[in-house]
This record gives C-alpha cells, sequence and structure tokens, in this order.
C-alpha cells in the first residue's frame, strides 16, 4: 500500500470532512480578496448562520449564543468558517477564535476556542479552550470579556 493511501485510511470521516471544507475555505478566501469589506463580511456572516443552522439543536442554539457574543463583543472581527465551523477573524484574515460543535467529532461537549492570533498570551500559561454545555448570563460575561480581549 502506498503512503497517500495509507495516511488517508488513518483519518475518521470527520477528519477528511474537516481537511476538504478547510480546502473548500480557502478557495472561498482566494475570491473574496477582490471583494470590499462589507461583502465579505456580509458572506461571511451567511456562511456562519448558515452552517449553525444546520447543527443539531443543542449545539445550534449553542453557536447562535456564541455568534451574539462574538458580533456584539467584537464587531470587528469577520465572520468565517475554519475547517468547517463558524468562526471569527481579524483583518489580517487570521483566526481568532471558533465555535466547535460537539456535533462534529462527535464527543460530550462544544467548545469555544481561541487560535494563535487572539491577544490572550498571559505569563507562560493560558487557557485557550472552553468547554461549553450551557451559557448563562455569568458565562456570557465570562466570554465575552475574553472575547474583547482576545479581539484586541
Amino acid at each position: 500500500m502506498d503512503t497517500a493511501t495509507e495516511t488517508t485510511a488513518n483519518f475518521t470521516d470527520a477528519e477528511r470532512a474537516a481537511m476538504k471544507a478547510r480546502t473548500k475555505e480557502a478557495r472561498t478566501a482566494r475570491s473574496r480578496s477582490k471583494k470590499s469589506p462589507e461583502e465579505v463580511y456580509a458572506e461571511g456572516l451567511a456562511e456562519v448562520q448558515e452552517k449553525i443552522a444546520g447543527l443539531p439543536e443543542e449545539d445550534r442554539m449553542l453557536g447562535e449564543d456564541v455568534l451574539r457574543l462574538v458580533t456584539e463583543h467584537a464587531p470587528q472581527l469577520v465572520p468565517r468558517t475554519y475547517y468547517g465551523m463558524p468562526a471569527w477573524a481579524n483583518a489580517a484574515g487570521k483566526v481568532v477564535c471558533f465555535f466547535k460543535p460537539k456535533s462534529k467529532f462527535k464527543v460530550r461537549y462544544a467548545t469555544f476556542e481561541f487560535d494563535t492570533a487572539a491577544a490572550l498570551d498571559d505569563g507562560n500559561v493560558w487557557p485557550v479552550s472552553f468547554a461549553v454545555t450551557r451559557l448563562e448570563d455569568a458565562d456570557r460575561e465570562f466570554l465575552a470579556a475574553l472575547i474583547r480581549r482576545a479581539a484586541s
């Protein structure tokens, strides 16, 4: 068996789907490079809303809540997808944060994560991923503060 076939055989269906989504996202990003920031934002928002709408109910409700949080507390971030997940990027196109639904990888809980472009560095160790099972007011305030900081 050749190496390419062996490597491909070692990925789960979810991992292969994420890689395909990322390839499509790269093509979309290239096509958006000639559009106005307003068009890019609108297209990205529609894409994120579509992804969230297609999620199972529990993930969809969390995804909608996260979308509202990011939109309200970091309106300068541009919605897009990241490996097929709802995400938000800075002006340079670097993903700052993203929502990973539990249904995507069939795990116990959804997560809200910050990528390397997030301005969260604090000392030698800092959290960048948070399990999310439900969002109450205190949780929203906590995440909102991190979102504002990450987007700064």
